[in-house]
């Protein structure tokens, strides 16, 4: 895209000093084409700077992506290459979601990409995530603006929009971009951090990150601004070697004129995740600390463990007995509560759960250590409750969890197709039934005429209104096709769609045998009118007869 708008810029300037050269006189001439090669260097310039950014950010994201396959002992060369047959991108969104994602399809065709991309892309959707002209040919084809732009969405999604900060002072929440930049500065001050690009040139941002964190690996006050280089490279090799933080940026990606924005956001989040994490970590360390020194003795310990266990097994167990019914409510409304319903489960109920299960496991090591550090006999939970039982059956807990939500969606969409078909049946119904009512109103009515030519006109408008009811049986039946298939479906108001469909084939029925009841009265007034014809020929000619006798009998006399 950056490519194309470079030529038309380009093609533009030239065009213009084309038109120029032709209208100005020479001693314009040359001041008009000194602008134009300004214009030009421009356009080049930045059209280099896009491409520098596009390949800081192909290194970054593939080294960002690479640091998650890693859990799952996978890992990508290049970025627009590897993605295209979209294995690996289902890899990655389900080491970032920890959801299972459906199946790739085998095979290396064009198709099968496309097909395993678009599973990809369709996941994100059901996620909310607004994926802005991104198709799967696009990744498929290799496109590199748009596959950076797709990274750059998950990124977002999985590492950025989780993040929420809170202000001390007025208790405001912020989040995502904002969240992180107010997380940095926190961490930073005295420092003035107000961006992603410029404020991290010198290095000191990262070192300073690290230090507030962990001061024995820095030592902050030695170093130097404007010796930018080893600050980063400090700050980058300590990251990686001490936190494990893979080392998504180099020295010069960082120390240049116009640093990359979401390249730096890229990096920054991993020191805010792997931070917090281990705060996490320190807080759930002395919650169970306080939990080992307020504990009376090892039994009342091993009492609660033994009582979480079958608390949350019997929990396990109950849960997969209602998400495993797959008997779904008859309506899209009732669907749509049960798919809330669902909802409210996986993302309050399920996780208050999952973290009691992590608590079960810290429990359960506390007693071990506490049991070993006083040289007493193992405990070794009771057949079922072991920690291994346990994650059986979470397992089998998510295998329903997953089914359910697969279920859910295709009878949410069932629904929402009957319910789309029953408002195109009402709305067809309602036309019919209006018709329906012009036209007996029509057919009701005898105003024949009274004499033959107005009968004869009558008729043949009769006929034509036959031809209109005969061509209509047609659009009846689309109405019984309807009914039908909604039956067929088990529509859950059938039953008023059967009333509505009978009323109408009722109503067809009734104008029919009005149609043909009036046919039979208008034969029977245009044989009346034609009798009447004859006679009124006849008795004009017995009247001309009679005139004709008359004047012959004159004649004779005379």
């Amino acid at each position: 895209m950056a490519n194309a708008s470079t030529d038309l810029d380009n093609a533009e300037a030239q065009r213009q000093l084309n038109n120029n050269n032709t209208r100005l006189a020479s001693s314009s001439g040359h001041w008009e084409t000194e602008v134009t090669s300004s214009k030009l260097f421009e356009c080049s310039r930045i059209k280099a700077l896009a491409e520098e950014r596009d390949a800081v950010q192909k290194k970054t994201f593939t080294k960002w992506v690479n640091s998650h396959l890693a859990r799952v002992s996978c890992r990508i060369a290049d970025l627009y290459n590897d993605l295209r047959d979209g294995y690996m991108l289902t890899r990655l969104l389900e080491v970032l979601s920890g959801e299972m994602l459906p199946r790739p399809t085998r095979g290396r065709m064009r198709i099968h990409c496309l097909e395993n991309v678009d599973k990809a892309l369709q996941f994100l959707k059901e996620q909310r995530v607004h994926l802005e002209n991104v198709g799967s040919h696009d990744i498929v084809d290799g496109n590199h603006r748009l596959t950076l732009g797709l990274i750059w969405t998950i990124i977002l999604r999985f590492q950025i929009q989780v993040i929420k900060i809170e202000c001390d002072d007025n208790r405001e929440t912020r989040s995502a971009k904002d969240a992180l930049l107010l997380w940095c500065q926190m961490k930073t001050f005295p420092l003035s951090i107000h961006n992603f690009t410029t404020c991290w040139r010198d290095g000191l941002a990262f070192n300073a990150l690290i230090h507030r964190h962990r001061p024995d690996l820095i030592e902050f006050h030695k170093l130097i601004r404007s010796n930018a280089t080893h600050n980063l490279q400090q700050a980058f090799n300590i990251a990686e070697q001490n936190l494990g933080l893979t080392k998504l940026l180099d020295p010069e990606d960082v120390n240049t004129e116009n640093p990359d924005e979401k390249s730096i956001i890229t990096y920054v989040v991993s020191y805010y995740h792997y931070f917090s994490k281990m705060k996490a970590l320190r807080v759930e360390g002395k919650r169970v600390g306080k939990v080992l020194d307020n504990a009376i003795d090892g039994q009342k310990m091993i009492d609660r463990y033994e009582a979480l266990a079958s608390e949350l097994l019997e929990w396990i167990e109950k849960t997969i007995g209602i998400i495993s019914n797959q008997k779904f409510a008859n309506s899209l409304t009732g669907v749509q509560q049960q798919l809330q319903a669902f909802t409210t489960y996986c993302t309050i109920e399920k996780p208050i759960k999952f973290q009691e299960k992590g608590n079960l496991e810290v429990l359960l090591f506390t007693i071990q250590s506490k049991l070993r550090a006083n040289n007493q006999k193992p405990y070794v939970p009771h057949e079922g409750k072991l920690i291994s039982d346990i994650n059986k059956a979470w397992e089998r807990l998510e295998k329903a969890e997953h089914e359910r939500g697969v279920a859910l969606r295709q009878e949410l969409i069932r629904q929402e197709k009957l319910e789309l078909l029953a408002q195109r049946f009402d709305h067809k119904t309602t036309m019919r039934q209006a018709w329906l009512n012009e036209n007996q109103r029509l057919v009701s009515q005898d105003n024949f005429g009274y004499d033959l030519p107005a009968v004869e006109a009558a008729m043949k408008k009769h006929e034509a209104i036959e031809a209109d009811i005969s061509s209509y049986e047609e659009r009846i039946g689309v109405v019984v096709e309807l009914a039908g298939e909604m039956e067929t479906e088990g529509y859950y108001d059938i039953r008023r769609i059967s009333a509505r469909k009978e009323n109408i084939l009722g109503q067809w029925s009734l104008l029919k045998e009005l149609v043909v009841g009036r046919k039979a009265r208008l034969e029977k007034n245009l044989a009346l009118q034609k009798t009447f014809q004859d006679m009124v020929y006849m008795i004009d000619w017995m009247e001309d007869m009679q005139v004709r006798q008359v004047f012959c009998h004159a004649f004779y006399v005379i």
